[in-house]
């Protein structure tokens, strides 16, 4: 019998949630917290409990490759299904310039120069990406596979090789920001945990889905639990106060724990896995925008570029211009990265609080999976809340995709919208991983 195996569908829910938020998270949720950023790590490794039980279930009972948009049209129609579309679109060159910079602190951490060689880092790295799905090129699934095994390597020598150096004393002062920032710090780490969604679409490929699926994501949530609490420990526990004022906290780590020659090493492996992670999140997306506007839910002029084997490059010009854009205000007005991986989750949790409102709908009354459902529903509405301003984003973004399909749907409108794997627009999932 073929099909996918426990292990491979445990790897592959592993490499969709471990991204490459990893290689700086630690230190922007020590920003806002302080040491009791560790509270909301905590926070974010229990919901994913029942959020990847919810997603799970909702991929064993009706498997689709559409993912979230699939059962969000089924359980609330195709305007729902169009604001999953455009938060996903649009998220992504928003969350681009972020992701680079990570890549760009590490670069910088090892050549110097400041700001400057982090921002040159970042626009290399989006001219590259763009140029590469511009050609038709990608990365398979089993380089993004490697590649975030290389990462979960990275941080498991880190947390050995550092803890012994560790000191309870950096855990004081606690709090120095207040209880309140716990909650504001949860909603950054939305970025890092993004990706249980993606295990839906993979049920199909599964030997037993109804047995193996849970199995692999029961697996995938205690490797990711480990790893992202044990780095964020131990980036507080052995850095201390200066966890916050790192751009590139397991390069620190590294060299403390292995020696100096680490952050070479580091810098080559954050660069490689940004590549690798953007070039999908770009693939993914241009086709996700194209797809979009061949069914009515953004304009036409997306469209070329939707039929199989086709390159998106309208779809693709669109998100290489707005990522720029992003990464010029970043530049110009020195905000950091910061905010936009403030926008970025936002995005998100709006699609998790649509994604866990289908599951409640969909899922049969008075089951376990329904009472997870439920729960991780009322958990990520309250995420959405405590994004606070940052919510007005992907609220206008969710507005303006109403309005744009109210209107289609009130003339000639779109007869269903087809929004082809957008939770693969995280792009670490791919049938050829597994095989």
């Amino acid at each position: 019998m073929s099909g996918m195996t426990v292990p491979q569908g445990a790897a592959l829910s592993i490499g969709a949630v471990l991204g490459t938020g990893v290689i700086a998270l630690p230190a922007l949720a020590a920003q806002i917290a302080g040491p009791a950023a560790l509270l909301a790590w905590l926070a974010l490794i229990i919901l994913s409990v029942p959020l990847a039980a919810t997603f799970a279930a909702l991929g064993t009972r009706n498997a689709d490759t559409g993912g979230v948009a699939t059962y969000v049209r089924r359980a609330f129609g195709v305007r729902a299904a169009t604001v999953v579309g455009w938060c996903f679109y649009f998220a992504v060159p928003a969350g681009a310039p972020p992701a680079a910079m990570f890549a760009g602190a590490y670069v910088e951490s090892v050549l110097g120069g400041g700001q400057r060689t982090t921002l040159i880092t970042a626009a290399l790295l989006i001219v590259c990406v763009t140029a590469t799905n511009a050609g038709g090129l990608r990365v398979s699934g089993r380089v993004q596979l490697a590649l975030a095994g290389l990462l979960a390597v990275l941080l498991l020598v880190a947390m050995v090789t550092a803890l012994p150096h560790a000191r309870l004393e950096n855990l004081q002062p606690f709090a120095p920001n207040g209880w309140l920032s716990v909650g504001v710090a949860a909603t950054v780490l939305v970025w890092g945990f993004a990706g249980w969604e993606a295990v839906s679409s993979l049920a199909a490929d599964f030997r037993r889905p109804e047995r193996d699926l849970p199995r692999a994501t029961a697996v995938a949530l205690v490797v990711v639990g480990v790893l992202y609490l044990g780095v964020a420990a131990a980036s507080v526990l052995v850095l201390g106060a200066a966890t916050g004022s790192t751009e590139a906290p397991l390069a620190e780590l590294l060299v403390i724990g292995v020696g100096g020659e680490a952050r070479v090493l580091t810098a080559a492996v954050a660069v490689l896995l940004t590549l690798g992670t953007m070039n999908a999140y770009f693939a993914g997306a241009s086709r996700l925008g194209a797809a979009l506007g061949r069914d009515g839910a953004l304009p036409g002029w997306f469209a070329p570029g939707s039929a199989v084997g086709q390159v998106p490059r309208r779809s693709l010009l669109v998100l290489a211009t707005l990522a720029g854009l992003f990464l010029a205000v970043v530049a110009v007005t020195g905000i950091g990265s910061t905010l936009l991986v403030r926008l970025t989750s936002a995005s998100f949790t709006l699609v998790y609080v649509l994604g866990t409102a289908a599951a409640v709908r969909l899922l049969p009354r008075g089951s376990w999976s329904r009472r997870a459902a439920v729960l991780s529903f009322g958990a990520v509405t309250a995420l959405l809340l405590m994004t606070g301003v940052y919510v007005l984003w992907t609220s206008t973004v969710a507005f303006a995709a109403l309005v744009y399909a109210s209107r289609r749907r009130g003339g000639r409108g779109a007869t269903g919208l087809t929004v082809a794997r957008p939770e693969q627009s995280r792009g670490k999932l791919s049938r050829a991983a597994s095989r």
